[in-house]
């Protein structure tokens, strides 16, 4: 990205993690002295601790944030700058080894990614916004409509191919997902398309049905191409809070996920969820989107994103 570019993604994702800052900050304040210094006894670090987790880190990052202070810091003089610094690093030191772009790296092309999460995650659009993502690496990204059971998911994908200018391998309502994808992926490999990006059904109510139908898309895949699909990217929805790691759960073990997507970082999220998942399960996490716009997907820079949760971006 240009440099007026990156500033515009930091301000935007500064917005977006704004209620998990400020939620942090107003549960941190008590802990410091308005002037002067806080030392970090133990009673501190029980209160600094209990921020985090009201701040929706989670009790497992929180604990390490605690832990790590501790071992650092304890029985030291801090200023309330130098701890919201300290907490920036350990919060960055949980999510380094997590951030990883999703890359287009398969050969034989095209790499498979298919997209799963609950209806009205942001989905369909955050398809549509990896999509845009890699065509600004010049990769060619065709999708494919494998959520048959929602005539307005197919529409809506539709409406986003047009808008991104990607073709769509699309079928009737109602129709096989796994015989629209074995034919996306016939025509991606006849026309050399570098990704395929995959909707697919977002219904939890039947865990089963939804575990028979991408067993059937992943034996269809393996006709073709045995290292098919290459990703299995869950999007969350960053308004859930705590309840996204239930979803991280259930589909873990329908789906076999393999990365994560944040999205609806929109200044109302609770963001901080974001540490707790990276902390409980060490999934990669490929990027975080902040809004409605085709560039508000941008790959997960975790330092950025531990300062601006700590308030010192």
């Amino acid at each position: 990205m240009s440099e007026q570019s990156s500033s515009s993604w930091s301000d935007r994702l500064l917005g977006g993690f704004r209620k998990t800052s400020d939620r942090l900050s107003e549960n941190i304040a008590p802990v410091s002295q308005t002037r002067g210094n806080t030392r970090l006894d133990d009673a501190t670090l029980d209160e600094i601790e209990d921020a985090l987790i009201m701040s929706d880190l989670g009790p497992e990052a929180a604990g390490r944030v605690r832990e790590a202070l501790r071992e650092q810091r304890f029985g030291a003089e801090i200023t309330e700058r130098q701890l919201r610094e300290a907490v920036a690093e350990e919060i960055a030191a949980i999510l380094r080894p997590v951030a990883k772009p999703l890359e287009v790296t398969a050969f034989p092309r095209p790499q498979v990614i298919l997209v799963i999460g609950v209806n009205g995650s942001g989905k369909t659009t955050t398809i549509a916004k990896l999509a845009h993502l890699f065509m600004e690496d010049d990769y060619e990204v065709m999708l494919a409509a494998g959520d048959t059971f929602r005539a307005a998911a197919i529409g809506q994908l539709q409406t986003w191919a047009d808008r991104v200018g990607v073709p769509l391998v699309r079928g009737p309502e109602g129709g096989d997902p796994a015989s629209i994808v074995f034919d996306a992926v016939k025509r991606g490999t006849d026309e050399g398309t570098d990704a395929l990006i995959v909707d697919t059904a977002g219904r939890l109510q039947n865990k089963r049905e939804l575990m028979d139908e991408l067993a059937k898309i992943r034996k269809v895949l393996g006709r073709l191409n045995p290292e098919a699909p290459h990703d299995v990217v869950l999007v969350l929805d960053a308004t859930n809070g705590q309840n996204a790691l239930s979803q991280i759960d259930v589909f873990k073990e329908v789906a076999g996920v393999t990365g994560l997507i944040m999205t609806k970082l929109d200044g109302t999220a609770r963001g901080g969820i974001l540490v707790a998942a990276a902390q409980k399960y060490g999934l990669p996490i490929h990027a975080i989107g902040v809004g409605e716009q085709l560039d508000d997907l941008r790959p997960f820079d975790p330092d950025l994103v531990a300062r601006v949760i700590a308030g010192v971006a």
